[in-house]
């Protein structure tokens, strides 16, 4: 859940079960959102990825895997002494 901005806070009391967005947010759940964000766009960067050149799920997901590799490959490599 992303917090709602400062600026857009009602001045009157908060909305809660009547809709809109709670006025508070979890900041421990808002740290992971953080790292699929970055991950989302590290994906992005192929571009068969990011304009989705493969119609088929199965083809698409495999390409989407098959980035996933490549990057987490080249995360371990760039971790060793």
């Amino acid at each position: 859940m992303i917090p709602e901005p400062a600026i857009s806070r009602p001045t009157g009391p908060a909305k809660g079960s009547r809709g809109g967005r709670p006025p508070t947010c979890d900041a421990e759940l808002y740290k992971h959102r953080n790292v699929v964000e970055r991950c989302f766009a590290r994906l992005k960067q192929f571009r068969a990825i990011a304009i989705r050149f493969d119609k088929l799920a199965s083809r698409y997901r495999s390409g989407v895997l098959l980035a996933s590799l490549i990057l987490w490959l080249h995360h371990q490599l760039s971790d060793t002494p």
